[in-house]
């Protein structure tokens, strides 16, 4: 019982975060759920696809919840949207197929990196310049098949992806996040649709569907759907610049933590 308590309380706080920030929920459940199916004695060869394959799950719910308050506040940028959305899911499926054959140790060392260098950029106000602008069709939809395809090989919903592209691109902050919010849906649907694929066959506890651990997936989806919209509309109530602030330090931790996690893992293999 106290596992399924946990997957509630998981929801809650992954929906607010992703409603607030547009990240999906996916960098907290990730590894919170690494966690909880540790303790409940899963498969190490197994666990962590199903970790990202649940997370997967959780952010078309999340999505949605977040994406409708943020569209009735005429914030997401559906122009946009519809140029990213075919890349983004095609990525996700081809992150999906890349994630179950490998250990992505190297991949999520990369992305660390990356979120360290888009928080340090947010902390120190680094501003784009001013003569950047969102690209064409074919700009947005490559751009969004390199979100996709990273979004599903780390389990999360694009948002410490697509935020900084958009911000990158001059979108206001407001807007940025609720247009990377409604790009979850895409990745969510079609990432883990392809890690119930890849792991259809292979022996997982009971209640999985493939590479989705439906008990954990249905306690964070009920929750997050409620905690989605709160955070959403906190979101439009909070200044410009404390927002990138908050996104900054969110993703700053939890790249800091992919660092930490692989370049130990990359050291202890090397020696």
């Amino acid at each position: 019982m106290e596992i399924y308590t946990l997957y509630l309380l998981l929801g809650v706080l992954a929906g607010f975060v992703g409603g607030l920030l547009g990240l999906g929920g996916g960098v907290v459940i990730v590894p919170l759920l690494i966690i909880a199916f540790t303790a409940q004695g899963f498969d190490d060869s197994t666990l962590t696809h199903l970790a990202i394959g649940t997370s997967l799950a959780t952010i078309v719910v999340t999505s949605i919840s977040a994406t409708w308050v943020h569209h009735c506040k005429k914030a997401v940028l559906w122009s946009a949207f519809v140029q990213l959305a075919p890349g983004v899911a095609l990525g996700a499926v081809l992150g999906g197929v890349i994630a179950a054959l490998l250990s992505g140790a190297v991949l999520q060392l990369i992305f660390g990196v990356l979120m360290v260098a888009v928080s340090i950029q947010f902390g120190l106000g680094v501003k784009p310049a001013a003569h950047r602008n969102l690209p064409g069709a074919f700009g947005n939809t490559s751009a969004g098949s390199i979100i996709g395809v990273l979004s599903a090989l780390f389990g999360i919903g694009g948002g410490s992806l697509t935020t900084p592209y958009l911000l990158w691109c001059n979108v206001s902050i407001h807007r940025a996040i609720a247009t990377s919010a409604a790009c979850g849906l895409p990745i969510g649907l079609f990432s883990a649709a392809s890690f119930m694929a890849a792991g259809w066959e292979k022996e997982l506890p009971a209640g999985s569907l493939g590479f989705v651990y439906m008990p954990a997936f249905l306690g964070i989806a009920i929750a997050a759907t409620l905690s989605a919209r709160w955070g959403a509309a906190l979101a439009h109530r909070l200044p410009a610049q404390l927002l990138k602030r908050l996104f900054a330090l969110v993703i700053l931790a939890f790249g800091i933590r992919f660092i930490w996690l692989n370049a130990a893992d990359l050291w202890g293999n090397s020696v």
